[in-house]
């Protein structure tokens, strides 16, 4: 092997190593300092490690896979369960807002939710107002902002966003209109279309996770 070679080796696999320090560093700050937004979370990982290469910034799966691993290793007695409250609150909500065929979306749905986690759903409706004065007619407080979300390089509209409080818990409402149920918008992770879920749907991942529970607890019995 020459010399050259050897050094391009080297400098791939610290290439390497620092992308997987600062997805960690990235996960533990998602998890721990309630950052939401991958770009963000990856800049300021990078910045405490003292790692400048651009090269060297994880793509947003590669965090999204630290954070589970993260969780896993660190937060296995609470996060499930935290999750299961955020399914279970969305399965209320959506029921609620039955009439606007709500979507979960986010990391709630992904299994990623955590304590600084909100419930995150779609909303579809023609005229934005009307989900607004349903809200307020049940005695929400909301605050309002906008989102742009991406379907193409080109196509990123702006959307508004309702937030709100039930049981201690964040609801963060997108209100699209009903043709966008047709096509969902680019996931910020893997720019593939978002998952999203109905509410059978969470009802059926809701039972997964005591099946899951049962299942644990029945091992651990065993042993």
């Amino acid at each position: 092997m020459s010399r050259g070679d050897h050094h391009r080796i080297h400098a791939h696999d610290r290439l390497q190593r620092n992308r997987l320090r600062v997805a960690q560093e990235a996960a533990r700050l998602m998890s721990e300092h309630g950052i939401r937004d991958f770009h963000h979370a990856k800049l300021k990982a990078a910045e405490r490690l003292g790692i400048l290469d651009a090269q060297a910034l994880p793509r947003n799966l590669e965090i999204e896979q630290a954070l589970r691993e993260h969780q896993r290793l660190f937060l296995a007695d609470r996060q499930p369960q935290l999750l299961r409250q955020r399914r279970e609150a969305a399965v209320e909500a959506m029921r609620f807002l039955a009439a606007f065929e709500p979507r979960l979306v986010g990391s709630v749905l992904e299994g990623t939710a955590d304590a600084h986690s909100a419930v995150c759903l779609h909303v579809y409706s023609d005229d934005p107002e009307a989900v607004v004065l349903y809200l307020r007619e049940h005695g929400v407080p909301i605050e309002t902002q906008v989102r742009r979300l991406r379907y193409s390089r080109d196509e990123q509209p702006e959307y508004p966003v309702l937030l709100f409080a039930a049981d201690e818990l964040p609801f963060d409402l997108t209100v699209l209109p009903r043709d966008a149920l047709r096509q969902a918008p680019l996931d910020r992770t893997d720019d593939r279309p978002m998952r999203r879920a109905s509410l059978t749907q969470v009802q059926m991942l809701l039972d997964e996770d005591a099946d899951d529970a049962f299942e644990q607890r029945l091992g651990a019995a065993l042993r």
